[in-house]
């Protein structure tokens, strides 16, 4: 039994594989996570509405879950780039948001101040260190001397799943903060950083990867192959690599977008409903005149 995925050179078979590390890093997020719960609520008699937040937080950890574990953490760490950039797109678009999600404010607040990063969190979750510090993180880990070094030993591609989900982290969270006043508070703000960050400079180092005319990654020049050639596997992660996270994005962008436009259009009916509520006397009348 293996601690975590990484390169292997065998032959790829379908015979399942368990990672123990898998294993214990996901029963530890849930330990601790439950345990915090079962804490709050022994302190507090009325609680918020919570089984959203565990709903959206179980999901979070589905998502780590299936992009570490086999299937897809064997072929990701050692047979197939596009598994690889599958598994990029698995941390960082739907583990890292949905476990940012299933995060009370009080729970952030609780575990920034054990670990005394509160400032830290709120330096990086500035507009422009966010889109800088994520989208370095895409190329360091996307380059090929950061692929064939990471991959190449247990540790290293579990560093490499790790900076994944924090940089999956600190991409987000100008977005949905659990931590209120540390997001962006403007609407039409939101949309542009997310099209920015997400959607438009990631296409760049897609693109390089999709038109590059030889193969990037010893790793998966030389792994057993798995029914693509190593150059049609690299497209392929160049493709996941630009299109991949539109349908997150862009449906994030029109939640937002809705959410903008029902909260702006709600405005003048309040307004409306004051002025029926309570009229101010008219000149003259004789309410006026007493």
């Amino acid at each position: 039994m293996r601690w975590w995925c990484s390169a292997v050179k065998q032959d790829w078979d379908w015979t399942p594989r368990p990672y123990i590390g898998v294993w214990l890093l996901i029963a530890g997020i849930v330990a601790l996570y439950a345990r915090m719960w079962q804490k709050h609520r022994v302190e507090f008699e009325t609680l918020d509405d919570d089984k959203h937040y565990m709903r959206r937080f179980a999901g979070g950890v589905f998502f780590l879950w299936v992009a570490s574990d086999w299937p897809i953490g064997t072929l990701g760490g050692g047979y197939l780039a596009s598994v690889h950039m599958m598994q990029f797109m698995l941390y960082t678009f739907a583990a890292a948001p949905l476990l940012m999600l299933g995060t009370p404010e009080w729970m952030a607040r609780s575990v920034l101040d054990r670990l005394h990063l509160r400032g830290v969190w709120f330096a990086l979750s500035r507009p422009l260190v966010a889109v800088l510090l994520s989208n370095a993180f895409l190329i360091a880990t996307h380059s090929p001397i950061g692929v064939d070094s990471l991959r190449s030993s247990q540790f290293g591609s579990f560093a490499m799943d790790m900076i994944w989900l924090f940089s999956g982290f600190v991409l987000w969270s100008p977005i949905i903060n659990p931590i209120r006043e540390a997001g962006m508070t403007s609407a039409p703000g939101r949309i542009v950083y997310l099209f920015l960050a997400a959607a438009l400079v990631p296409m760049i180092p897609g693109g390089f990867i999709t038109f590059s005319p030889s193969a990037l990654y010893s790793t998966y020049e030389l792994a057993p192959r798995v029914g693509l050639s190593p150059l049609h596997d690299q497209q392929l992660a160049g493709v996941i690599m630009k299109l991949g996270s539109i349908p997150v994005v862009w449906t994030a962008m029109g939640v937002i977008w809705f959410r903008w436009y029902k909260k702006d259009s709600q405005r003048p009916v309040h307004r409306r409903a004051a002025v029926q509520r309570d009229p101010a006397p008219a000149e003259g009348s004789t309410h006026a005149l007493h």
